[in-house]
Protein backbone atom coordinates (compact mmCIF):
# COMPACT_ATOMS: atom_id res chain seq x y z
CA UNK A 1 0.00 0.00 0.00
CA UNK A 2 2.95 2.54 1.03
CA UNK A 3 4.33 1.83 -1.93
CA UNK A 4 1.35 2.65 -4.12
CA UNK A 5 1.16 6.23 -2.61
CA UNK A 6 5.12 6.55 -3.52
CA UNK A 7 3.73 5.77 -7.22
CA UNK A 8 0.93 7.98 -7.18
CA UNK A 9 2.86 10.77 -5.94
CA UNK A 10 5.23 10.16 -9.29
CA UNK A 11 2.37 10.22 -11.30
CA UNK A 12 0.85 13.55 -9.72
CA UNK A 13 4.36 15.29 -10.15
CA UNK A 14 4.62 13.93 -13.50
CA UNK A 15 1.66 15.39 -14.89
CA UNK A 16 2.82 18.94 -14.06
CA UNK A 17 3.63 19.78 -17.91
CA UNK A 18 -1.11 19.96 -18.25
CA UNK A 19 -0.99 22.76 -16.21
CA UNK A 20 2.06 24.45 -16.54
CA UNK A 21 1.26 24.43 -20.69
CA UNK A 22 -2.44 25.55 -19.55
CA UNK A 23 -0.76 28.67 -17.43
CA UNK A 24 1.78 29.47 -20.24
CA UNK A 25 -1.25 29.91 -22.74
CA UNK A 26 -2.73 31.84 -20.31
CA UNK A 27 -0.08 34.29 -20.47
CA UNK A 28 2.46 33.19 -17.50
CA UNK A 29 5.95 32.90 -17.56
CA UNK A 30 8.47 30.75 -15.79
CA UNK A 31 8.93 32.91 -13.18
CA UNK A 32 5.16 33.26 -12.44
CA UNK A 33 4.75 29.78 -12.53
CA UNK A 34 7.67 29.19 -10.08
CA UNK A 35 5.78 32.02 -7.77
CA UNK A 36 2.24 30.40 -8.05
CA UNK A 37 3.85 26.96 -7.06
CA UNK A 38 5.73 28.32 -4.34
CA UNK A 39 3.57 30.99 -2.12
CA UNK A 40 0.47 28.19 -3.20
CA UNK A 41 2.33 25.44 -1.63
CA UNK A 42 3.53 27.39 0.87
CA UNK A 43 -0.02 29.00 1.99
CA UNK A 44 -1.77 25.58 1.97
CA UNK A 45 0.89 23.43 3.93
CA UNK A 46 1.38 26.27 6.60
CA UNK A 47 -2.38 26.50 7.22
CA UNK A 48 -3.08 22.49 7.67
CA UNK A 49 0.09 22.19 9.82
CA UNK A 50 -0.62 25.25 12.12
CA UNK A 51 -4.28 23.67 12.32
CA UNK A 52 -2.26 20.21 12.56
CA UNK A 53 1.28 20.27 14.40
CA UNK A 54 1.96 23.79 15.24
CA UNK A 55 5.73 22.03 16.34
CA UNK A 56 6.57 21.93 12.70
CA UNK A 57 7.28 25.00 12.67
CA UNK A 58 10.11 25.42 15.56
CA UNK A 59 13.08 26.09 14.02
CA UNK A 60 16.58 27.96 15.21
CA UNK A 61 17.48 31.24 13.77
CA UNK A 62 21.12 29.65 12.80
CA UNK A 63 19.63 27.27 10.86
CA UNK A 64 17.60 29.27 7.88
CA UNK A 65 20.79 29.12 5.75
CA UNK A 66 19.82 25.22 5.38
CA UNK A 67 15.99 26.37 4.10
CA UNK A 68 17.84 29.44 1.65
CA UNK A 69 19.64 26.58 0.38
CA UNK A 70 16.64 23.69 -0.31
CA UNK A 71 14.11 26.75 -0.88
CA UNK A 72 15.27 29.34 -2.73
CA UNK A 73 18.58 28.10 -4.44
CA UNK A 74 17.25 24.66 -5.06
CA UNK A 75 13.12 24.49 -5.59
CA UNK A 76 12.84 28.06 -6.99
CA UNK A 77 15.87 27.46 -9.51
CA UNK A 78 15.36 24.25 -10.32
CA UNK A 79 11.54 24.93 -11.01
CA UNK A 80 12.63 27.90 -13.26
CA UNK A 81 15.09 25.82 -15.08
CA UNK A 82 12.19 23.02 -15.91
CA UNK A 83 9.64 25.43 -16.79
CA UNK A 84 11.87 27.65 -19.17
CA UNK A 85 13.39 23.75 -20.64
CA UNK A 86 9.80 23.00 -21.08
CA UNK A 87 8.88 26.16 -22.88
CA UNK A 88 12.21 26.11 -25.32
CA UNK A 89 12.35 22.62 -26.07
CA UNK A 90 9.94 19.51 -24.99
CA UNK A 91 7.98 18.18 -22.10
CA UNK A 92 9.90 14.96 -22.51
CA UNK A 93 13.68 16.67 -22.67
CA UNK A 94 12.55 19.41 -20.20
CA UNK A 95 11.56 15.99 -17.08
CA UNK A 96 14.32 13.81 -18.50
CA UNK A 97 17.33 16.76 -18.03
CA UNK A 98 15.78 16.85 -14.29
CA UNK A 99 16.11 13.65 -13.79
CA UNK A 100 20.43 13.17 -14.35
CA UNK A 101 20.14 15.32 -10.78
CA UNK A 102 21.47 11.94 -9.34
CA UNK A 103 24.65 12.15 -11.45
CA UNK A 104 25.14 15.02 -9.75
CA UNK A 105 24.17 14.22 -6.31
CA UNK A 106 27.02 11.36 -6.82
CA UNK A 107 29.68 13.78 -7.36
CA UNK A 108 28.47 16.47 -5.03
CA UNK A 109 28.33 14.18 -1.91
CA UNK A 110 31.48 13.09 -2.85
CA UNK A 111 33.00 16.68 -2.38
CA UNK A 112 31.31 17.33 0.31
CA UNK A 113 30.43 14.19 2.35
CA UNK A 114 33.24 11.97 0.84
CA UNK A 115 31.15 9.30 -0.55
CA UNK A 116 33.49 6.87 -2.84
CA UNK A 117 32.52 7.09 -6.38
CA UNK A 118 32.31 3.20 -7.10
CA UNK A 119 32.18 1.66 -10.45
CA UNK A 120 28.35 1.30 -10.91
CA UNK A 121 28.40 5.30 -10.28
CA UNK A 122 30.69 5.69 -13.01
CA UNK A 123 28.39 3.51 -15.28
CA UNK A 124 25.70 5.44 -14.30
CA UNK A 125 27.70 8.74 -15.49
CA UNK A 126 28.69 7.08 -18.72
CA UNK A 127 25.05 5.90 -19.34
CA UNK A 128 23.44 9.44 -18.59
CA UNK A 129 26.03 11.58 -19.92
CA UNK A 130 25.48 9.30 -23.37
CA UNK A 131 20.85 9.29 -22.69
CA UNK A 132 21.91 13.22 -22.55
CA UNK A 133 23.39 13.76 -25.98
CA UNK A 134 20.59 11.23 -27.95
CA UNK A 135 17.56 12.70 -25.90
CA UNK A 136 18.92 16.29 -26.25
CA UNK A 137 20.04 15.37 -30.24
CA UNK A 138 23.68 16.35 -29.41
CA UNK A 139 24.66 13.20 -30.66
CA UNK A 140 23.16 13.69 -34.18
CA UNK A 141 24.08 16.77 -34.65
CA UNK A 142 20.78 18.29 -34.25
CA UNK A 143 19.61 20.15 -31.48
CA UNK A 144 16.17 19.10 -30.11
CA UNK A 145 15.31 22.26 -29.41
CA UNK A 146 17.10 25.50 -28.24
CA UNK A 147 20.41 25.71 -26.34
CA UNK A 148 19.52 27.45 -23.69
CA UNK A 149 16.30 25.36 -23.17
CA UNK A 150 18.57 22.28 -23.11
CA UNK A 151 21.36 24.24 -20.80
CA UNK A 152 18.16 25.04 -18.33
CA UNK A 153 17.48 21.76 -18.30
CA UNK A 154 20.24 20.50 -17.10
CA UNK A 155 19.94 23.11 -14.93
CA UNK A 156 17.13 21.74 -13.36
CA UNK A 157 19.18 18.55 -12.52
CA UNK A 158 21.87 20.60 -11.24
CA UNK A 159 19.36 22.63 -8.80
CA UNK A 160 17.35 19.74 -7.80
CA UNK A 161 20.32 17.44 -6.99
CA UNK A 162 21.13 20.43 -4.55
CA UNK A 163 18.07 19.71 -2.39
CA UNK A 164 19.69 16.42 -1.66
CA UNK A 165 22.28 18.13 -0.44
CA UNK A 166 21.31 21.49 1.32
CA UNK A 167 18.41 18.94 2.48
CA UNK A 168 20.72 16.45 4.17
CA UNK A 169 22.50 19.06 6.20
CA UNK A 170 18.92 20.38 7.46
CA UNK A 171 17.50 16.50 8.19
CA UNK A 172 20.53 16.34 10.84
CA UNK A 173 18.50 18.62 13.00
CA UNK A 174 14.61 18.54 11.69
CA UNK A 175 12.17 16.18 10.48
CA UNK A 176 11.07 15.68 6.96
CA UNK A 177 7.60 17.72 7.18
CA UNK A 178 9.68 20.72 8.96
CA UNK A 179 12.37 20.81 6.12
CA UNK A 180 9.78 20.60 3.55
CA UNK A 181 7.45 23.35 4.84
CA UNK A 182 10.14 25.81 4.86
CA UNK A 183 12.09 25.17 2.13
CA UNK A 184 7.87 26.03 0.48
CA UNK A 185 8.48 29.19 2.72
CA UNK A 186 11.56 30.15 1.63
CA UNK A 187 10.55 29.25 -1.92
CA UNK A 188 7.95 31.94 -1.93
CA UNK A 189 10.16 34.34 -0.69
CA UNK A 190 12.28 33.78 -2.88
CA UNK A 191 10.60 33.43 -6.00
CA UNK A 192 9.07 37.62 -5.46
CA UNK A 193 11.34 39.21 -7.70
CA UNK A 194 10.51 36.62 -10.44
CA UNK A 195 6.99 37.20 -10.47
CA UNK A 196 4.89 40.18 -12.11
CA UNK A 197 1.92 40.84 -10.48
CA UNK A 198 0.06 42.10 -13.35
CA UNK A 199 0.53 39.34 -15.81
CA UNK A 200 0.11 37.01 -12.83
CA UNK A 201 -3.57 38.38 -12.18
CA UNK A 202 -4.53 38.57 -16.28
CA UNK A 203 -3.76 34.97 -16.19
CA UNK A 204 -5.55 33.96 -13.21
CA UNK A 205 -8.10 36.32 -14.33
CA UNK A 206 -9.13 33.47 -16.94
CA UNK A 207 -11.00 30.23 -15.49
CA UNK A 208 -8.18 28.11 -16.97
CA UNK A 209 -6.07 29.87 -15.37
CA UNK A 210 -7.31 29.90 -12.36
CA UNK A 211 -8.56 26.23 -12.29
CA UNK A 212 -5.02 25.34 -13.56
CA UNK A 213 -3.30 26.98 -10.52
CA UNK A 214 -5.21 25.29 -8.47
CA UNK A 215 -4.27 22.14 -9.80
CA UNK A 216 -0.77 22.78 -10.11
CA UNK A 217 -0.71 23.91 -6.23
CA UNK A 218 -2.81 21.52 -4.94
CA UNK A 219 -2.40 18.12 -7.22
CA UNK A 220 1.12 18.75 -8.16
CA UNK A 221 2.55 20.25 -5.55
CA UNK A 222 0.75 19.43 -2.06
CA UNK A 223 -0.68 16.20 -2.57
CA UNK A 224 2.13 14.23 -3.72
CA UNK A 225 4.28 15.52 -1.02
CA UNK A 226 1.54 13.95 1.38
CA UNK A 227 1.76 10.81 0.07
CA UNK A 228 5.62 11.20 -1.01
CA UNK A 229 5.59 11.42 2.85
CA UNK A 230 3.55 8.97 3.87
CA UNK A 231 5.34 6.24 2.13
CA UNK A 232 8.03 6.73 2.90
CA UNK A 233 7.39 6.08 6.73
CA UNK A 234 7.18 2.32 5.07
CA UNK A 235 9.32 2.28 2.12
CA UNK A 236 13.27 2.20 2.02
CA UNK A 237 14.50 5.22 0.47
CA UNK A 238 16.32 3.41 -2.27
CA UNK A 239 13.36 1.50 -3.42
CA UNK A 240 11.20 4.78 -3.08
CA UNK A 241 13.44 6.73 -5.70
CA UNK A 242 13.35 3.95 -7.88
CA UNK A 243 9.40 4.30 -7.67
CA UNK A 244 9.85 8.09 -8.09
CA UNK A 245 10.80 7.30 -12.06
CA UNK A 246 7.52 7.03 -12.80
CA UNK A 247 7.53 10.32 -12.65
CA UNK A 248 9.56 11.52 -15.95
CA UNK A 249 7.67 8.35 -17.32
CA UNK A 250 3.92 9.77 -16.98
CA UNK A 251 5.76 13.08 -18.58
CA UNK A 252 7.52 11.84 -21.40
CA UNK A 253 3.85 10.26 -22.34
CA UNK A 254 2.27 12.94 -21.75
CA UNK A 255 4.56 15.15 -23.72
CA UNK A 256 4.19 12.16 -26.71
CA UNK A 257 0.09 11.27 -26.11
CA UNK A 258 -1.94 14.21 -24.89
CA UNK A 259 0.56 17.43 -25.64
CA UNK A 260 1.21 15.77 -29.34
CA UNK A 261 4.68 16.71 -28.99
CA UNK A 262 7.58 14.59 -31.30
CA UNK A 263 9.76 11.91 -30.04
CA UNK A 264 12.40 10.47 -31.83
CA UNK A 265 13.96 6.76 -31.45
CA UNK A 266 17.49 8.21 -30.72
CA UNK A 267 15.46 10.14 -27.90
CA UNK A 268 13.50 7.59 -26.80
CA UNK A 269 17.03 5.81 -26.95
CA UNK A 270 18.38 7.78 -24.80
CA UNK A 271 15.50 8.14 -22.48
CA UNK A 272 15.81 4.63 -21.45
CA UNK A 273 19.47 5.16 -20.97
CA UNK A 274 19.21 7.91 -18.23
CA UNK A 275 16.18 5.44 -16.43
CA UNK A 276 18.34 3.06 -16.32
CA UNK A 277 21.24 4.97 -14.92
CA UNK A 278 18.81 6.35 -11.91
CA UNK A 279 18.22 2.59 -11.22
CA UNK A 280 21.12 2.03 -11.29
CA UNK A 281 22.10 4.51 -8.57
CA UNK A 282 19.60 3.64 -6.15
CA UNK A 283 20.24 -0.25 -6.62
CA UNK A 284 23.83 0.28 -5.66
CA UNK A 285 23.18 2.70 -3.04
CA UNK A 286 20.46 0.05 -1.28
CA UNK A 287 23.27 -2.64 -1.17
CA UNK A 288 26.27 -0.28 0.09
CA UNK A 289 23.30 0.89 2.76
CA UNK A 290 22.61 -3.12 3.27
CA UNK A 291 26.29 -3.84 3.51
CA UNK A 292 26.98 -1.15 6.15
CA UNK A 293 24.29 -2.39 8.27
CA UNK A 294 25.12 -6.62 8.10
CA UNK A 295 28.85 -4.79 9.10
CA UNK A 296 27.04 -2.98 12.17
CA UNK A 297 24.80 -5.90 13.23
Amino acid sequence: MYKIYIGAAAVFWGIISLFSTELKACGLDPGNIVALRSFGAAAVLSALFFIKDKSVFRIELKDIKYFIGTGIISFVWFNWCLFTSMNECTTAIAVVLLYTAPIFVVFLSALFFNERITAPKLIALVMTLTGCALVTGIAGGRLNGTLFGIVCGIGSGLFYGLYSIFGRFALNKYNDVTVTVYTFIFAAVGSIPLCRPAELAAGLSQPTGLISAALIVLLSTVTPFLLYTKGLSRVESGTASILATIEPAVGVLVSVFILHQRLTLMSLIGIILIFSAVILLNINIGSVKNELQRENT
